[in-house]
């Protein structure tokens, strides 16, 4: 089971939250775009662009903060945080 926490942040604090969950036999890389494309469906956003900082922060600690920089269009929160909190 592979599962991915999406979490919206303002001001400190958690507004929202989805976790999307996965059993296929697919790559690590797959589950994580479409867990990200299927969170950002949920919560009606654009998909995030993952800038150099975003991957490496992803890569050490299998978590990553997207900010206004990472999305085209303004954002009414301060920073969509994606965490995996299950692999197997």
């Amino acid at each position: 089971m592979f599962r991915l926490w999406g979490k919206m942040w303002k001001d400190n604090r958690m507004i929202r939250d989805t976790v999307y969950e996965e059993e296929s036999e697919d790559t690590r890389t797959h589950k994580i775009f479409r867990g990200l494309d299927e969170i950002c469906h949920e919560f009606d956003l654009e998909r995030p662009i993952w800038l150099d900082k975003t991957v490496a922060e992803f890569k050490r600690h299998s978590k990553a903060r997207f900010y206004q920089d990472s999305f085209i269009e303004e954002i009414p929160f301060d920073y969509l945080e994606l965490q995996v909190i299950e692999e197997g």
